[in-house]
């Protein structure tokens, strides 16, 4: 039975930041220890309940993303096992499975988004100004509608606690420079189309995702973070696909649809949750991997 971990604690190795989900340590002065933690973060509130095996299925997707869009650029990971930057068996048992050593890299100031599907924030857009990041769409569009083609719609990134705000094309540009931008654009388009066509094979529509990449010492474009995982990106199941109805995902939209019957701000601190809603929700984590890459989580 594999640990569910909350808020790991790593006391060999200095910490360099909690975000919402991920813990991070440093490991040297080149590297970092990335431990994939098992909360679960609703309307930008990390909720007290974990979500187990939530942590393991993301570092698994992301593991099989990586290596399978290496061709493409580089990704963050050293190759390095996790458990040989520990020390102890308590901290061992806490970063097995949902762990990586990744190189140290300089990240960028933007959210590279893509969407294939007018859904979410791109939807609202549209529907406002016939647009989504400045991007003009054709009248007549229907929710969860496939795109004429996938759109880049990059977005600021936010501290936690803070909403990301799309953001046009030029504003990349000038946070970024021509050459940087259109690179970031391109490999994030060639992204998207490489595993949008895989993962219809496996039954599974990728509806948006969103990437983040740094750079090394020399300037060389790296994919950080996840990749193409439940909680990056929507992912809908083929075969209950239709236009006008947002359709069911694999991810924590059953506990965002349990949060909205309750009487709550959406401010800290978060409701617990019930433990039918956290098994149904550890449920479809589990079943993305699954379908995605044909193997069992365990």
């Amino acid at each position: 039975m594999s640990q569910t971990v909350y808020e790991s604690r790593i006391a060999s190795l200095p910490l360099i930041a909690r975000g919402k989900v991920r813990d991070i340590y440093a490991v040297g002065e080149q590297q970092m220890l990335i431990v994939t933690t098992d909360r679960l973060s609703a309307f930008d509130v990390i909720l007290p309940d974990p979500i187990p095996d939530k942590g393991r299925v993301l570092t698994a997707v992301s593991s099989f993303w990586f290596e399978r869009l290496a061709h493409i650029v580089p990704n963050h990971l050293t190759g390095i096992d996790p458990e040989t930057v520990v020390k102890g068996e308590d901290e061992r048992a806490q970063v097995r499975g949902r762990s990586v050593v990744v190189k140290r890299l300089k990240p960028l100031p933007v959210e590279a988004v893509v969407r294939g599907y007018l859904i979410g924030s791109g939807w609202k857009d549209y529907r406002k100004t016939g647009a989504i990041c400045g991007i003009s769409l054709p009248a007549g569009l229907n929710m969860a509608q496939k795109l004429p083609q996938p759109l880049f719609t990059p977005s600021t990134k936010a501290e936690m606690g803070a909403h990301d705000e799309n953001i046009d094309f030029a504003t990349v540009e000038k946070l970024l420079g021509k050459a940087l931008a259109e690179q970031v654009r391109d490999v994030t388009l060639r992204f998207y189309g490489e595993a949008s066509d895989y993962a219809l094979t496996r039954g599974i529509i990728i509806a948006d995702t969103k990437f983040e990449f740094g750079l090394d010492g020399s300037g060389r474009l790296h994919l950080i973070d996840e990749a193409l995982t439940p909680d990056s990106s929507r992912f809908w199941p083929a075969d209950e696909y239709r236009e006008g109805i947002s359709p069911p995902s694999f991810d924590k939209q059953i506990v965002r649809d349990y949060l909205e019957t309750l009487d709550w701000n959406k401010q800290a601190p978060g409701p617990k949750l019930p433990a039918e809603i956290i098994a149904k929700t550890t449920a479809k984590y589990r079943e993305a991997y699954e379908r995605l890459t044909g193997r069992k989580l365990d």
